[in-house]
């Protein structure tokens, strides 16, 4: 499998991004689902020709100023397969300019058992 999923790669400038590669590394696909996961959320909602009902409804959320909890959710459900355990919980946090802006808190234990945590912003 393979995915294609953006890094920061200096992090004294967090606006310049790179795409770069992620694919199956000895038989296991879990990184490349979590870079997929990681995209969707990403993704706003009816933004992709081929996957229209998968992303968050972004601007909608923004202007109606409630958190996409139920699209989470949806996107938890779906990728929750190919992991043993995946959590996703909304968290306060805030962004590069210092304004509040909620983020997602992503637990995941690998189909390998290893676990790992990461925070998503919105």
């Amino acid at each position: 499998m393979r995915v294609y999923g953006r890094i920061v790669p200096d992090p004294l400038y967090p606006h310049t991004r790179k795409w770069v590669v992620v694919e199956t590394d000895n038989g296991h696909n879990d990184m490349v689902r979590l870079t997929n996961l990681i995209q969707v959320i990403r993704l706003n909602l009816g933004e992709s020709p081929f996957y229209a009902n998968w992303g968050i409804p972004a601007h909608h959320s923004i202007v109606s100023q409630i958190a996409p909890d139920y699209y989470m959710t949806l996107t938890q459900q779906h990728f929750a397969q190919y992991f043993l355990s995946l959590t996703i919980m909304k968290t306060e946090g805030f962004d590069e300019d210092g304004v509040p802006s909620p983020q997602y808190n992503i637990n995941v234990i690998t189909t390998y058992g290893a676990h790992l945590s990461l925070k998503v912003p919105y």
